[in-house]
């Protein structure tokens, strides 16, 4: 919500209104805004930004996976897979993740939490938080 509200914040000129795709909208924002449940799937805009947004993402993510090669992102563009979980797992998380997403938050505590956890090859603690120079 944070990243949300300071893209309105940046834009060169302010929106008459803007359409949120979820069920929140944007706290702290001064434009006006209507929340949309399922708003890619109602709204042609929402679905453009949706896929603008996706597609930049990726972008970005095939850059870490040249940074971080251990981790995969080439393959599984930093989604829940199995394969993302069990780099989680092995290596820790990294400063790039995104810590409200619950495999990361749970891989820095010292003992994995979730049932998917079990991998095979996996039962002592996650191994500590890299620096993001390493």
């Amino acid at each position: 919500m944070e990243a949300r509200r300071r893209a309105v914040e940046a834009l060169p000129k302010a929106p008459a209104h803007i359409l949120v795709d979820g069920k929140r909208q944007i706290a702290g924002c001064r434009v006006p805004q209507t929340a949309v449940i399922d708003g890619d799937a109602l709204s042609s805009s929402i679905a453009a930004a949706s896929i603008m947004a996706k597609v930049t993402r990726d972008s970005i993510v095939e850059k870490y996976a040249q940074l971080y090669p251990e981790y995969g992102f080439e393959r599984h563009k930093g989604y829940g897979t199995a394969d993302h979980i069990g780099a989680l797992i092995r290596f820790g998380p990294l400063p790039v993740h995104r810590w409200s997403f619950a495999p990361v938050w749970r891989a820095g505590k010292s003992e994995p939490q979730l049932p998917l956890w079990a991998i095979s090859g996996h039962s002592g603690p996650v191994a500590e938080v890299r620096s993001a120079t390493h």
